[in-house]
């Protein structure tokens, strides 16, 4: 959600037709549905610079290959960067009526068939990443048009052992710091939180709920100590960890009811996490 350079407010939706933009007045009155855009891609995530109104959308598929849309007059105009290929290229090389028919060219793409899909988008310090599927991260330092694999992430010694959850092994969520440039957290399914502090040179796993510890005067292991403020949030039969002390100290509970967030704290990272019969959980 972010401020539109022609409303108050805009919802930014991936869906499985391409994205819509949903827009209307910061009293919530007013809504008015913009899209489809970009051609009907599958889009996974859509996010937004407020400063300039520039949207990207990232998605893709076997199909399409994956790619990264961009708008910047705020979802009028589109225009993709592809990053892998599809079954349509395989199509288009040999059908040369195809490939005129939609505008193909044998350019090559700059990460081949690596990976199939945009997964998720973050935008921050004037770098856009993205996570994709198999997991790995990008990075951009000219709004989409060229990238690079974040190496350290995919090199990490634990990236052998990273399994797949319910949609794959995917890289979902990408948050940054917004004081420090240099820090990054992101989220694997189901490989856990990997953190860096460097600007990406280096990664630390910080999942691991062996090093729980209790604060003084109470038995939680999220109890308040050392001048951190900590806190709960019950997810519906779902199990939940969380910290605040970025990724490195995590406590997990089980409980009913919907999440309930009041604040987010600094340094605090949260994980809903889904459970299966075996208790295995993953973020």
């Amino acid at each position: 959600m972010i401020t539109s350079i022609r409303t108050n407010l805009t919802l930014l939706i991936g869906t499985t037709k391409g994205a819509f933009l949903i827009c209307g007045g910061n009293d919530r009155s007013g809504w008015a549905i913009q899209g489809p855009y970009c051609d009907g891609w599958p889009i996974n995530h859509v996010v937004g610079d407020p400063e300039t109104g520039t949207l990207w959308a990232g998605g893709g598929g076997e199909w399409h290959g994956a790619g990264i849309w961009c708008s910047e007059d705020g979802g009028t105009n589109w225009k993709v960067t592809r990053l892998t290929k599809g079954k349509m290229d395989d199509w288009a090389a040999n059908d040369p009526h195809f490939a005129k028919m939609i505008g193909w060219t044998s350019e090559p793409l700059p990460f081949t068939d690596t990976f199939a899909q945009i997964w998720s988008l973050g935008y921050a310090h004037g770098t856009l990443y993205a996570g994709t599927k198999p997991a790995s991260l990008l990075a951009s330092e000219n709004g989409g048009k060229d990238w690079e694999r974040i190496r350290a992430l995919t090199d990490h010694p634990s990236a052998g052992s990273w399994n797949p959850g319910g949609a794959g092994l995917v890289l979902h969520t990408i948050v940054s710091d917004p004081g420090n440039p240099k820090k990054l957290w992101v989220g694997i399914s189901a490989a856990g939180v990997f953190a860096t502090e460097d600007g990406g040179e280096t990664w630390e796993r910080r999942n691991r709920l062996s090093n729980a510890e209790a604060g003084s005067h109470h038995d939680h292991p999220a109890a308040p100590r050392d001048g951190d403020i900590d806190h709960c949030i019950p997810n519906m039969m779902r199990l939940l960890s969380g910290n605040t002390r970025g990724g490195r100290l995590w406590w997990r509970r089980r409980s009913k009811g919907m999440p309930t967030v009041n604040a987010l704290l600094p340094e605090a990272v949260v994980c809903f996490a889904g459970t299966t019969g075996s208790g295995r959980h993953a973020c």
